[in-house]
């Protein structure tokens, strides 16, 4: 596959920060469904997530990620740090970063915009509703968005 700038696109690495297994399991079915040429790579925590950017213990041969889903409200390390140390950092700070937040406080999504967050996601409640918001999700960034290419 190729994008718009014609340089070969392989599968789309996507970063999943979620402690919930149902909502990782509906991720998972929506980004099948909707066909998306990705790999999804799941981890729970914020810990684990700055582990799998950078490329440390457990996660030394984890890829780059194209594209990192951010849970908001995390155990150990928050949603919030995460996104603060990727933005901030030169090599990270292009990988678009899109914080799912269950909170219904609008000032969760005005901070996470404030931290440099590309994109925020409302977790709906229901499993159907939060199944399509996913899919078309997948759409955009995977058919529509031109991502940033990691070594440029």
């Amino acid at each position: 596959m190729s994008d718009a700038s014609g340089r070969s696109r392989g599968t789309i690495d996507v970063l999943l920060v979620e402690d919930n297994p149902g909502d990782v399991r509906l991720i998972e079915e929506a980004f099948r469904d909707a066909g998306a040429d990705s790999e999804l790579h799941a981890v729970t925590n914020g810990e684990e997530a700055l582990d799998f950017v950078y490329r440390r213990d457990d996660h030394a041969n984890a890829p780059r990620p194209d594209l990192v889903i951010l849970d908001w409200n995390l155990p150990r390390t928050s949603g919030e740090q995460v996104l603060m140390e990727l933005k901030d950092d030169p090599e990270h700070k292009r990988i678009p970063v899109t914080v799912l937040t269950g909170s219904q406080d609008e000032n969760d999504v005005l901070h996470s915009y404030r931290k440099h967050a590309n994109a925020c996601l409302k977790k709906a409640v229901e499993p159907d509703e939060f199944l399509e918001t996913i899919r078309a999700y997948a759409e955009f960034w995977f058919t529509t968005v031109r991502l940033p290419n990691g070594d440029e």
